[in-house]
């Protein structure tokens, strides 16, 4: 039978910012930006969900005088995005 897919993760932004946390461990606001092509304010609001979850921790600091976010994928993330995957293969494999 086909596995339930986390709500959380099936949004395709906050799958994308999670893929690429997956690869990279951490990364900064910009490159997610960047790298999703979402909007400063949608990115933060899923980040912010993703934070809230625990999949991700979100550390601000300065890089001199400028802010910088960096977000990196946690161990539950982690766990989470294999358990999606496996789920999507769920529907893939049959």
């Amino acid at each position: 039978m086909f596995k339930e897919l986390n709500p959380l993760l099936h949004s395709e932004l906050r799958l994308a910012v999670m893929s690429i946390l997956i690869e990279a461990e951490e990364a900064n606001f910009v490159y997610l930006r960047e790298e999703t092509g979402a909007t400063a304010g949608n990115l933060s609001v899923q980040i912010d969900k993703l934070a809230q979850a625990g999949y991700i921790v979100v550390e601000k600091t300065f890089q001199g005088k400028k802010p910088q976010t960096l977000c990196r994928i946690t161990d539950i993330g982690r766990q989470a995005f294999a358990e999606y995957v496996d789920a999507l293969k769920s529907y893939i494999v049959k």
